[in-house]
């Protein structure tokens, strides 16, 4: 099948856009106000751009009814005024409460507190961190690319941070190694479709000139 997404016209009962990007890494992101009220928010439109310095983005599209006039999000908001986010890794067992700060909640209300978890102090930045995961990017906020945005007066934008702090569980490391096995993280597929990390293969990277090349 081909579809014009200009027309959006698929022809099946559901969008397969995000179902076709998959599978995409969930960032978990703290944020506080300027009164210090903190905003916890997972994104899928998520993920690391740059190694040196490291740097991660995010993308909080779509329009928020009782947010600033721009329709902005509250973590595109809060990282805008504030110029600082969190990162939190989401694994399998903060599933239920990585998806219970997705509601739909009102601007100033503590997602984290009404899923039930725990916040610990950041090192770098004044956004806190989820207790329970197990790996933190501290970030401090570069800049926002707004792109076109098909929702009337909401914004479609890419939020890039530099990592200027990691924390990570020595209970998931092996050897010296984040070990996937024991970090377990999630991932977001299409539609309300989820995976989990079960199997990791390695593949070394090949010398130039391919040898199979040769033959």
């Amino acid at each position: 099948m081909f579809y014009d997404t200009r027309s959006g016209d698929h022809g099946l009962p559901h969008n397969p856009f995000k179902a076709c990007i998959v599978p995409r890494p969930i960032g978990w992101v703290t944020t506080v106000n300027e009164a210090g009220a903190v905003n916890l928010a997972p994104y899928s439109f998520f993920n690391g751009v740059a190694g040196e310095p490291p740097v991660v983005m995010f993308a909080p599209g779509g329009r928020k009814a009782d947010g600033p006039p721009d329709g902005s999000k509250d973590s595109l908001a809060n990282a805008e005024r504030t110029g600082e986010f969190v990162c939190n890794v989401v694994t399998w067992d903060l599933r239920d409460a990585m998806n219970k700060t997705s509601a739909p909640a009102p601007a100033g209300v503590d997602e984290a507190a009404a899923a039930g978890l725990e916040m610990v102090p950041s090192k770098l930045v004044k956004p806190p961190r989820v207790k329970a995961s197990p790996i933190h990017l501290e970030c401090r906020y570069l800049q926002t690319v707004d792109l076109p945005s098909d929702v009337a007066d909401a914004r479609n934008a890419v939020v890039f941070g530099q990592v200027i702090g990691i924390h990570i569980d020595e209970a998931v490391l092996t050897d010296g190694r984040v070990d996937m096995a024991k970090l377990k993280p999630i991932a977001r597929l299409g539609y309300m479709d989820y995976t989990r990390v079960d199997e990791v293969f390695a593949m070394p990277r090949p010398a130039w000139p391919l040898e199979d090349a040769a033959e």
